[in-house]
């Protein structure tokens, strides 16, 4: 079972989310290990947590081009 993310962290929202509500995701930093990637129109929904290694590669990736 997974662990709720704590209410004091800081959530930072992807420079690529319009304000229009499309696409909008917000990542918190700071937690040893783990980041925490949520959907900002739903803040008190789900957090999904990754490792910091398999978040740093899918943001390799993503900058990289060779995804979508």
């Amino acid at each position: 079972m997974s662990r709720p993310v704590p209410n004091a962290v800081v959530w930072r929202k992807s420079s690529y989310s319009n304000q229009e509500g499309g696409n909008c995701v917000e990542v918190a930093r700071g937690l040893p290990g783990v980041v925490p990637v949520r959907d900002s129109k739903d803040p008190q929904g789900p957090a999904l947590r990754f490792s910091a290694e398999a978040w740093s590669a899918f943001v390799a990736e993503v900058k990289s081009g060779r995804l979508g």
